[in-house]
C-alpha cells in the first residue's frame, strides 16, 4: 500500500524528464537517475506519468544529510519515448513505496563461529576494522553485507578477499530478510532459496582484486577496511566497501604506493545484474588490477572477446558436501574494453581479466543466474544467449533528457 506523507510541502521546482528507448527491444525497470545538484536543497519528490504517481527514491550518496540523486524506474516499448513530470520540494519527507530491494548488515550475537541460525537482530549500518583485525570474516552474521532484488541475492565477505557469494532463488521475490542467507529446513520446505556457490580464494562473481604481474591479489595489506550501507531502497540499494591505506601490489620495478579505494555496489529492482563502481583517491594508471568469475568445476566458458566473460557449471556450494546438493549456476562479468589490458587464459580457479584504471575510477557489471529459478535460465545456451542480449541493452542505455519547468 502506498503511504504518502501528510506534511504540508511547498514546491520548489518542476522538471520534465523525457526517456526514450533507442533499440528495438522492450525495456523494463530501466533506471533513470537525476542529479539534484542544480536544484538546491531537496527534501521530498513526486514523479508522475500521465498524472499517475510512480515510485521514486532520493539518495544521499556522500552521507551529509542532503539528497544528491533522484532515481525512478521506467518501462518502455520498442523505440518508444515517455515523458515524466518530477516535482521537487524543499520541505517534507520522502514518500514511502513498497520495497523491491533489500539490504542488511548484522553483528553476530553469539561467539559460535558455526552459527547458521537466522533472525539475528543486531542490525548495523557501517563497520570498520583495522587491517590487523584477527578475524573480520566472523564479525558479521552471513560474513558481510548482503543485498538483493527480486531476482538475485548477494553477500560480500568482510575480509581481504571481498568476494561476492551468491544466493539462488526458486521464486521471484525478496527473501533475505527472512533467511538472512541461511535457509532453515522449514523455509526450504516453503520454497526459499539458499547459498549456491563455493568461492574459496577465487573471484567468485566479479570481485575486484589487485594484480602482481602474474596473478590476482587480495586487498591487503590495508590500514582499515569498512563496509557500509548507503541506501536501503525501495528501488535500488547501494552498499560500499572502503579500503584505506591499501598497499598496491607491484610488478617489475614499480614503486610501492598506498591508496584509498571505495567500491560501490548498486542493485536495482527488477535486475539480476549489479553495477560495480570503483574509486581511488590517487592516480593508479600505472598499476594493474583484475576481476573475473570463478571457474566452476567442469564449467563451460563463454567470451565475446569484447569484455563479456561468463561460465555455466555445477559444483557443491560448500566444502561440507554432506549437507548440500550440487548447484548449477551461470556467472558473468562485463568490463568496458577501455579498461581491459588482457583476457587471461582460464586456469583451475578463474576466468580473469587484467585491467587498468584511468581518471581514478572505473565501472563494470556482474550478473548471475541459478538453475533453481522457475523464472530464469536452465542451460548454458539459454544463459549465453541471454548475456548477448543483455550486452546489447547495456551498450544502448535509455536516453534521458531533462527540461526545466518552473
Amino acid at each position: 500500500m502506498l503511504i504518502i506523507s501528510c506534511l504540508t510541502v511547498s514546491a520548489t521546482r518542476t522538471i520534465t524528464v523525457s526517456v526514450s528507448n533507442p533499440i528495438n527491444s522492450v525495456r523494463t525497470d530501466q533506471p533513470v537517475v537525476i542529479s539534484l545538484q542544480p536544484y538546491g536543497e531537496v527534501r521530498s519528490a513526486l514523479v508522475t506519468l500521465n498524472g499517475q504517481e510512480i515510485p521514486c527514491q532520493l539518495d544521499d550518496l556522500d552521507q551529509d544529510e542532503s539528497f544528491d540523486e533522484l532515481c525512478f524506474l521506467v518501462d518502455l516499448d520498442k523505440k518508444k519515448k515517455k515523458e515524466y513530470t518530477v516535482t521537487l520540494y524543499d520541505t517534507g519527507e520522502p514518500r514511502s513505496y513498497p520495497a523491491r530491494v533489500f539490504t542488511e548488515m548484522v553483528l553476530r550475537n553469539t561467539s559460535d563461529k558455526k552459527l547458521t541460525k537466522n533472525n539475528q537482530n543486531n542490525f548495523i549500518e557501517s563497520i570498520t576494522v583495522r587491517g590487523d583485525a584477527a578475524d573480520a570474516y566472523h564479525i558479521q552474521h552471513h560474513h558481510g553485507v548482503d543485498f538483493e532484488s527480486e531476482l538475485n541475492g548477494i553477500r560480500i565477505y568482510f575480509d581481504a578477499r571481498q568476494t561476492l557469494d551468491l544466493y539462488g532463488k526458486f521464486q521471484k521475490r525478496l527473501e533475505l530478510k527472512d533467511t538472512q542467507f541461511y535457509t532453515n529446513d522449514e523455509q526450504k520446505a516453503q520454497g526459499y532459496g539458499d547459498d549456491v556457490l563455493w568461492v574459496g580464494q577465487t573471484f567468485g562473481l566479479g570481485a575486484f582484486r589487485g594484480w602482481d604481474g602474474q596473478k590476482p591479489t587480495h586487498i591487503e595489506p590495508v590500514r582499515s577496511r569498512t563496509q557500509r550501507i548507503i541506501s536501503y531502497g525501495p528501488l535500488r540499494t547501494i552498499v560500499e566497501l572502503v579500503d584505506r591505506g591499501w598497499q598496491l601490489p607491484t610488478a617489475n620495478s614499480q614503486q610501492p604506493t598506498v591508496v584509498n579505494m571505495t567500491i560501490r555496489y548498486t542493485q536495482y529492482a527488477g535486475h539480476r545484474d549489479t553495477d560495480v563502481d570503483v574509486f581511488f583517491n590517487k592516480d593508479v594508471a600505472d598499476y594493474r588490477f583484475s576481476t573475473g568469475v570463478i571457474n566452476v568445476k567442469g564449467s563451460e566458458e563463454f567470451s565475446d572477446k569484447k569484455g563479456l566473460r561468463a561460465c555455466w557449471g555445477t559444483d557443491y556450494p560448500s566444502t561440507d558436501t554432506t549437507k548440500w546438493k550440487r548447484e548449477t549456476v551461470g556467472l558473468a562479468v562485463l568490463v568496458p574494453q577501455k579498461n581491459i589490458v588482457s583476457e587471461e587464459p582460464a586456469n583451475k580457479d578463474n576466468y580473469a581479466f587484467v585491467m587498468k584504471v584511468t581518471d581514478k575510477k572505473m565501472a563494470y557489471k556482474v550478473n548471475y543466474t541459478s538453475a533453481n529459478e522457475t523464472f530464469g535460465y536452465h542451460t548454458a545456451k539459454e544463459w549465453f544467449d541471454y548475456l548477448e542480449a543483455w550486452r546489447k541493452e547495456v551498450d544502448s542505455p535509455v536516453v534521458v533528457n531533462v527540461k526545466e519547468g518552473y
